[in-house]
């Protein structure tokens, strides 16, 4: 069975929405490491036949989704209130 961590068992939600926040940006880094290795790679024509991922929307909506969040979160995490 599956037991959360005891940090988060008594996380405030603001807590929480900083810790997806965080993960949201984590994503949106990796996704810009996806785009630049994209971008650096030589065209192989049987290598072009594979799935194409659009590493640049999924970038910017990750770091608004995350920023938005965290935005949002941080004052009261922080500060409490």
């Amino acid at each position: 069975m599956f037991h959360e961590p005891e940090f988060l068992l008594f996380a405030s939600e603001a807590d929480l929405v900083a810790l997806a926040g965080g993960g949201f940006l984590i994503l949106a880094l990796l996704a810009l490491l996806g785009d630049r290795m994209r971008n650096q790679r030589e065209r192989v024509e049987r290598l072009d036949r594979v799935g194409w991922v659009p590493w640049t929307g999924v970038f910017v909506a990750c770091a608004i989704i995350g920023g938005g969040l965290l935005a949002m979160s941080l004052p009261q995490a922080l500060f409490g209130g």
